[in-house]
Parts: C-alpha cells; structure tokens; sequence
C-alpha cells in the first residue's frame, strides 16, 4: 500500500462513525440489522448521495450475531417500506458485497451529460437505463478481480476525482478523504464534509435509542 492510500485509509477510519459503538443497543435480531443498514446507508437516505457499498461479513459480530444470515432472513421486510433498494454485487463465502441506492436519485447522477459521456467510454451502453447500467456493473463486479474503479460515479463522487484515480485526466491528486481528490479540492472536500455530517447524524440518533427500522424507511430525497 502506498503512503497516500495509507492516508486514506486513516482518514475514513478517523472520521466515521462505527456501528459497534452502539449495536449492542438493538437486542432484536431486525433492529441490529437495521441499525447497521441505516448508518450504512445514511447519506443515501439522506437524499445527498446516489448510493453506498455495504459488506455484510458472514461472521459473528461482537453483538453476536451475524449480520449476513440476518439480511438473508430480514431483507425483504426491511426495505418493503424504504425507498432503498438493494443489489448484491458480489457473493463469497466470506459474505456479499451489496449496492444501497435510491433509484431515482442514482438514475439522476448517471444521467448527468458529462458523466453518462464517460460512462459510455467505459463501455456502459446505455447509461440512461439505470437496470441496465446496474447489470453490467454488476457483470463486471463478477468477472473481473478488482474492483471496478467506475464504481466511483454511482457513489456520487465528482467525474473529475473518479477520472483521476483512473488516469483518465491530467488533474494532480490533491487530497484525499473517502476517495481520492483531484484537481481543484474545495467542491470535493465539502462533499466529503456533507457525506460525514449525514452519518454523524445517523449515528447521533441510534445512540439515543431512535427506532432504527423507522430510520431506515425514512428519506429525505424528493425528485
């Protein structure tokens, strides 16, 4: 790993709030699952992000339980009445890697000129149909090792900063907070500040017992 990816890492490890601080909060099986999914996702539902990578380990957590087996039990009813929706993008024994997303809010960003320009570049077709996108994405995600680096643009990072790290640009790195800042920093270092404000609110509200089920029905994204 390199120094600047060390930072990186650092840096989301120093500014994100942890759902193991308060798990043992919600001894109901469909409350601690719940309660991991609404942090998890909770700039998604906050309407300010398109959508979120979940890894749902299949392990015993310190709460003890395990929160794979517990989405294969609880998912449908969890997310009837969120406007979440949910895609399994990679499955191993060790447990699925999923995409939390609002589809409308997703279809937006993939629609926007320059960046369904380059998504088409990178061989997504047809970038104004979000089922379609979603499978080749997920196609990608199944068939090659790493990670795709497009996944970038559905995470609602800026084209410039997903351009950069895929060497697509001449912009310098600049900074680096959940992702990797290139070019110009101040757009991008204030999206990270937003991303950050929703999840400390998220978590402010499980520590003080909210109903996690609730939260995670709850959005604040309007079309």
């Amino acid at each position: 790993m390199t120094h600047a990816a060390k930072q990186c890492t650092q840096t989301r490890r120093k500014s994100r709030a942890r759902w193991l601080d308060f798990s043992w909060k919600f001894p109901d099986e469909r409350d601690c699952l719940a309660s991991f999914l609404a942090l998890e996702a909770a700039e998604v539902l906050a309407g300010v992000k398109p959508a979120n990578l979940v890894q749902l380990r299949n392990r015993r957590q310190p709460c003890g339980r395990n929160l794979h087996q517990l989405w294969k039990l609880y998912s449908n009813t969890l997310l009837a009445g969120s406007a979440l929706k949910a895609l399994s993008l990679r499955q191993k024994e060790t447990g699925d890697l999923m995409l939390f997303y609002t589809p409308e809010l997703l279809q937006s960003h993939l629609q926007h000129p320059k960046t369904a320009k380059f998504l088409k570049q990178l061989g997504y077709l047809t970038p104004e149909n979000l089922q379609q996108t979603l499978a080749e994405l997920q196609k990608r995600f199944q068939t090659e090792v790493d990670m795709p680096h497009e996944i970038g643009l559905f995470l609602g990072y800026p084209l410039k900063d997903v351009a950069g790290f895929m060497g697509c640009s001449d912009k310098p790195c600049t900074g680096c907070r959940q992702w990797r800042i290139y070019g110009d920093p101040a757009p991008s270092l204030a999206l990270s500040d937003r991303y950050a404000a929703c999840r400390r609110g998220m978590a402010s509200q499980l520590r003080d017992a909210g109903n996690p089920i609730a939260l995670l029905q709850t959005t604040s994204w309007t079309q």
